[in-house]
């Protein structure tokens, strides 16, 4: 089932978008269903589950912290993460560069820009986001780098509110590029608005349920 549910995802989806697996709460065993079909770039949301599956599921997985980042705990992922979904705060950013060089490695993130009024979502607003990519102590860093945003819509059944929000995104997200090529990563959509998502410029997306099936808690 789970492959059939990849499958028909990546029939629905254009070749350019990444398709990234939302794995939190799941087994080894589902992850390594969805690996054996093909996906490689797997989500979680708790540092320690997904270091613990790190050490246990094949090397080459794509791992991808896509929660809200606890700058105590970036040590333990440092050695193997490839992505970090959701930066909102220089000092995250200071860490990662610093646990980066502690690991000779360089370490892809992304910012998180917040679009929906919803007080459960985390995010920079726009201007704070550019003083980051622009500062000239990011500029210094030479173990993390910023390649995108992700952004969160409202959890809502408004489509219109939905579009305008990605729309939004798009919009700060092409403005950043113009002064930077290596900025390429707009992460937005997940389950249930991820066609709209793609339709609004995404060139990646988060899915869980509709490929494992409801969360375990």
């Amino acid at each position: 089932m789970i492959k059939k549910n990849i499958n028909k995802i990546l029939r629905e989806i254009p070749e350019y978008v990444q398709l990234v697996a939302i794995s939190k709460t799941k087994s080894n065993e589902e992850i390594l269903d969805a690996y054996n079909s093909g996906q490689i770039s797997f989500g979680e949301n708790k540092i320690q589950e997904m270091t613990k599956k790190f050490e246990d599921l094949p090397k080459n997985i794509d791992w991808h912290m896509v929660g809200h980042v606890q700058s105590n705990k970036i040590k333990y992922m440092a050695p193997f993460v490839n992505l970090i979904h959701g930066i909102d705060s220089f000092k995250a950013l200071k860490i990662i560069n610093k646990e980066g060089e502690k690991n000779n490695r360089l370490i892809k993130c992304l910012l998180q820009l917040k679009i929906s009024n919803e007080t459960s979502k985390f995010g920079l607003d726009a201007e704070g986001l550019k003083e980051i990519i622009f500062s000239d102590e990011y500029k210094s860093m030479n173990y993390v780098k910023i390649i995108g945003i992700m952004s969160m819509a409202s959890n809502t059944s408004k489509n219109e509110l939905i579009k305008n929000e990605f729309l939004y995104a798009r919009k700060i997200f092409e403005e950043i590029k113009k002064f930077d090529e290596k900025f390429s990563v707009l992460s937005m959509g997940m389950s249930n608005d991820y066609k709209l998502a793609i339709d609004c410029g995404s060139n990646m997306i988060r899915v869980g349920s509709l490929i494992f099936g409801s969360r375990n808690y």
